[in-house]
Parts: structure tokens; sequence; C-alpha cells
């Protein structure tokens, strides 16, 4: 596998994202290896805003039905109160699927927590990723709070991804800074996943915090759209999580005017940078797949409906034919044909046109022939990062989805994730 190369800055549209440590004025945070069930390896970690009275919160959580945990604690939190002081996250056990007691013990964490910060509970949210069936362990969570809270600072966010990870094998960290209304504002965030990844969130973490002035709907719709074109637009293995959650705390000390107006140039902005953000981090997830060694962005145009779009982008992103392909190296353009043909969409075979990395390779309904095209596809399957453009040739709609190869090692890897 290629790791993510870190320090490396993206440019996505006009904003620039930067991966590695950052800091985000107004918030701490710190990790510690607490032994729940990892030995000797950060563990459990710890978010906190530094406002006596919080953080602006949003989040987008699972559509599982099989919601851990957790994730409950959290919805409830959110409805329960304006402001979030702090988030605790533990890896290694999932709190999924654990019932009446796993439900109990999360929420004592989350009342651990908020006793050693000094809050109530519902300003406290909570995560859990690993072994689902597992029940969480109150008391590793409570010896360690006193030093989660004792080693708080500004600029442990790089030990915060890595202790938040399972079978990732890179931590994955991303940030921006724009200026909005003359002031600085930051927004920087961490991810974790490598495996069960799919749409209706992507098993995923993110957290990210700003120091912008939001208000609380307008970030909320800004989470949501921004985790439309991020996190729900990738696919490791088209297994969704009971885990996966993203939370965005606003902190508000970057001094700007309120962002009270959806539709304004601020907001607008403010959204730019936080997709840029997300999109960053799940395109690390993505490449940071369970035994990937490519990124394949597979471009959908010329749909009749955005629907249409994203089902052929999928069909094609989870196709194993299509993914081994890629890992082969095997420029196939025919297992991309028909698993477009199979996606439940409408079709003009005629009109359909396909290219890799710009180069079409079918057009019209027949391949674009000859030895040249064929070298060149197979030279472009051996680089790391291919671009996938299928063109409908039908409207104006398109989606893009993320995805990666299947290699030998992904079997390796979730043949025995339990042990």
């Amino acid at each position: 596998m290629t790791p993510v190369p870190v320090g490396a800055g993206k440019n996505t549209r006009s904003v620039t994202v930067v991966r590695g440590p950052f800091v985000v004025p107004g918030f701490r945070v710190s990790a510690v290896a607490s032994g729940m069930r990892y030995t000797q390896r950060l563990d459990l970690a710890l978010i906190a805003a530094d406002p006596e009275d919080g953080a602006t919160a949003a989040g987008v959580f699972t559509a599982n039905e099989f919601c851990a945990a957790p994730v409950l604690v959290c919805e409830e939190h959110l409805r329960e109160s304006s402001a979030t002081v702090g988030i605790l996250i533990n890896a290694g056990i999932a709190n999924a699927c654990t019932g009446e007691t796993g439900l109990r013990r999360a929420r004592e964490t989350a009342r651990l927590t908020a006793e050693a910060l000094k809050v109530s509970p519902e300003k406290i949210l909570v995560a859990s990723t690993g072994v689902i069936g597992l029940q969480l362990e109150v008391e590793p969570v409570a010896r360690s709070l006193p030093e989660l809270v004792e080693g708080l600072r500004v600029d442990g966010w790089d030990q915060l991804a890595c202790a938040i990870m399972t079978t990732d094998t890179v931590p994955k960290l991303a940030s921006a800074q724009m200026e909005i209304g003359g002031k600085l504002v930051t927004i920087g965030g961490v991810a974790k996943g490598a495996g069960m990844i799919a749409p209706n969130m992507a098993t995923l973490l993110a957290f990210a915090c700003t120091d912008a002035v939001i208000d609380r709907e307008v970030l909320k719709y800004w989470v949501g759209a921004a985790a439309e074109a991020s996190f729900n637009a990738i696919t490791i293995d088209g297994d969704t999580s009971t885990n996966d959650s993203l939370v965005v705390l606003a902190g508000g000390s970057a001094g700007n005017e309120v962002i009270a107006d959806q539709d304004s140039l601020e907001s607008q902005l403010f959204g730019e940078a936080l997709k840029a953000v997300l999109l960053d981090l799940s395109k690390q997830i993505v490449m940071d797949g369970e035994g990937a060694t490519k990124l394949i962005e597979i471009r959908v145009t010329g749909a009749l409906d955005d629907a249409s779009a994203r089902a052929i982008a999928f069909t094609v992103a989870n196709s194993p034919l299509v993914k081994t392909a890629f890992f082969g190296e095997d420029a196939n353009w025919g297992r991309i044909i028909a698993a477009a043909g199979r996606a439940g969409v409408h079709l003009i075979p005629e009109r359909v046109a396909l290219y890799f990395n710009g180069l079409c390779v079918f057009r019209e309904g027949t391949p674009v022939g000859g030895p040249e095209v064929e070298e060149k596809a197979t030279e472009i399957f051996r680089q790391k990062e291919i671009a996938v453009h299928l063109d409908l040739g039908l409207g104006k709609f398109s989606f893009t989805a993320y995805t990666c190869d299947f290699s030998y090692d992904y079997i390796k890897i979730n043949a025995s994730y339990r042990s």
C-alpha cells in the first residue's frame, strides 16, 4: 500500500488543504493508551472546546439500522444541548449491538467526561470504533480521564488521529484557512477508516473543528452538504458501519461577524472550505483502504438526473471485477461498461464515451481500438491515482465517486479482523 503523503498542499477550487498537524484556536486535544483492548498504543482521545459555554455543534451519523450506542448518545445530546464542550473517542471496541448495557456504558463514559470537564453530560459527545458486539469497558476510561484532561493541548491533533485508528495504516489529518469578514478562519479535521466504507456515512469517524462564528442551523446545513460531497461519495467495499459519525464543532474565537445567512458570501466561503477539508480526508480514507494500492475517481457526466449519475458511479466503484482489474493493472474497459449497464439506469450505448485520465477508450457503442490506445491505457493503470470519466451523453447531471482497488491483502485483513 502507498501511504498517503503528508505535508503536501492540495488545491480544491480556491481552497488550499494541507495534510499534517494543525492548530485550531479555541480547541485542545489529547490522547492516551487506556489498555481497553490494545496494548501499548494510543486508543482513547478527547477533544475539548475552550469556551466555557462550549462550541456550536452539528453531526451526520450512520444510516445503518443497527445503530451503535455512542451514535444514539450523540444524537440525543445534540438534541438536548445547544453547545458541546467535549468529544470522547475510543478505538478497539465499537460498542455496537450491545443492547441496554452498551447504551448505559456509553452514557456513563459521557457522564465521567462531563464530570472531569466540570460540565453537564449533555454537553459531551462520545464515539467508538472497533469490533462489533464487544462491551465498552468503563473502568479504563475512568482511570484514564485525569491524564486525558491534564494532557489537553492545542497541538495534539496528530496523536489524536493515531489514537482513533483501527486497521488504518496512516493517520489522516487535513486543514485549511480562509479570510471571512476580514478575519482569519481555520478549519481542521481528522478521520479514521480503511474498511467497511460505503455511503450513508461511509467504519468511519471524522471530527472537524473551526474557530468560525457561525449560526447552528447554517453549520448543520454545511455539514450535511459537505458530507454528501465527501464521505457519502466514497466506497471501499460497499459496506456501511454501525458507528459512522461526523461531528463538526465551531468555537467562535476567530471573531468574525456571525455567519447567519446560509446564502451569504461568507457562508459560501465557509462551506467551500469545509467541503475541501472533508473531501481531502475522505480521499485519504480511500487511499488507505484495506489492502489498497490505488485511488480511483469515478466521474459520471451527462446523466438525466442526479440519482442516475450516482447509481452508475457507485455500481462501477463497488464492482469487484472493476476493482480487481485496477489492482491487476489490466485496462479492461469492458468491465466498467458492463457495470454501468447493470446499474438500473436506461442508457443509449451509442451516446456513451469512456475515458481513462482523458484517454478515450470507448465511444459510440464501440471500443477505440489500436495498439497505441491499449498501450497508453495500460500505462495509466500502472499509476497510483486514476481518473475514470464515463459520459452518458443524455443530460446535464453528474456525480463523482471515489474508490480503491481490491488486492490480496484485503482478504487477509478481513479474514482475521477479530484476532
